[in-house]
């Protein structure tokens, strides 16, 4: 029985006969005819991993062409120096050279993932460089106006922080710079609401009755603090808190931000869209700070050798398949084999099975886009 053809080898066909005849523009049109099928059969078949990946290697190649990268292996002779051949980092020309306020620092207490018993519950961690904690305030329940005195690194973070004065009381403190602050700039704090100086401006100038443009253009301002019902749809924020009493847990990471998609009035909740795609409630009495965190740079590092990572305090790990059969279920036996096993990690705990067989009420979609059902 002969195998039916399809129009694809029908065309590739017609190529080579027009190709054995001598007649090259009509192959050339037969061979643009099969890529563009071609082509757009694959764009049919992305998943949605692929066209993940796609868009951050898009974004990563950008980001490459707009930020000054410093490329250690320019300074020596070709492979002369292999610890600097693949390292590279981003330059900050605006960061502070000095070093922190020491009232505002803690010394770092290391455990090398140990417990309270000296049991390892985190592996591939210890040693490092010694480090001083910045203390931050996450809060930001001190009203009143404070200036930008610097921008500076946080060695225990992946985003820059800002040391802020306040222009009435003199104090400082640590929060996480957001993109774009700058030394001289002014933010402010509005979790105890609209301050009084702006009230006493309204009743001399507005008789009393608060100007809506006047308090936006005060209160949107990137690095304020505010509560969520505040905020209008659509800003960007990040340093989000899930308590009205606690301090912000949410979006503090370097380039990672949120985004308000709506609210609910009558339950008093915000709909907020996180960086990694999952959508939350989030009460409206709760603050957040306006912007993007700072140094989205931070994705363009390389290391260059495996030493700058035990600078940092990370240990090798040792992968199941070399270790011995008492230590790992992939352990033992002869050669590359895992012995027949589904993927597992040292515990027995299978890969890809869910571990949350509650969800969050609070969650609305997941990460991966898909819509949760809570039961009733």
């Amino acid at each position: 029985m002969i195998p039916r053809l399809s129009t694809c080898h029908s065309v590739t066909f017609q190529g080579i006969r027009a190709i054995k005849s001598g007649s090259i523009p009509n192959a050339v049109s037969h061979l643009t005819q099969i890529s563009k099928r071609f082509n757009s059969t694959m764009d049919g078949q992305l998943t949605e991993m692929e066209e993940q990946d796609i868009r951050f290697r898009k974004q990563r190649e950008l980001a490459m062409k707009l930020v000054k990268v410093k490329h250690y292996a320019d300074m020596f002779p070709e492979h002369t120096n292999p610890g600097t051949t693949h390292y590279k980092k981003p330059v900050h020309d605006h960061l502070h050279k000095g070093r922190p306020v020491k009232e505002l620092t803690v010394p770092m207490k290391r455990n090398a993932g140990r417990n309270n018993t000296g049991q390892i519950t985190v592996r591939g961690l210890g040693g490092g460089h010694k480090r001083r904690v910045r203390i931050l305030d996450f809060h930001r329940l001190e009203a009143g106006r404070n200036q930008v005195v610097r921008i500076e690194y946080d060695p225990n973070r992946s985003g820059h922080i800002a040391l802020l004065k306040h222009m009435e009381t003199g104090n400082l403190s640590y929060i996480v710079a957001p993109q774009g602050l700058r030394g001289g700039d002014i933010v402010e704090s509005f979790r105890q609401g609209i301050p009084k100086d702006f009230m006493e401006e309204m009743d001399r100038t507005n008789n009393g009755e608060i100007d809506e443009a006047l308090l936006s253009a005060r209160i949107l301002q990137r690095g304020n603090c505010l509560p969520l019902r505040m905020i209008p749809v659509g800003s960007i924020i990040h340093c989000i808190g899930l308590n009205s009493q606690r301090r912000s847990q949410l979006v503090r990471a370097a380039g990672t931000f949120g985004k308000i998609l709506g609210k609910d009035q009558e339950r008093q909740l915000a709909i907020i869209k996180l960086c990694s795609g999952e959508q939350r409630y989030i009460s409206l009495d709760c603050h957040a700070t306006l912007g993007v965190v700072s140094n989205k740079e931070h994705q363009l590092i390389s290391w260059g050798k495996a030493g700058r990572r035990r600078y940092l305090g990370k240990r090798p790990v040792v992968r199941g398949m070399a270790m011995n059969a008492k230590d790992h279920p992939h352990g033992g036996g002869r050669g590359k084999s895992k012995s027949n096993k589904f993927t597992q990690s040292m515990w027995g705990q299978l890969k890809f099975t869910k571990t949350r067989m509650r969800p969050n009420p609070m969650c609305i979609k997941n990460r991966k886009g898909r819509v949760i059902r809570h039961k009733k």
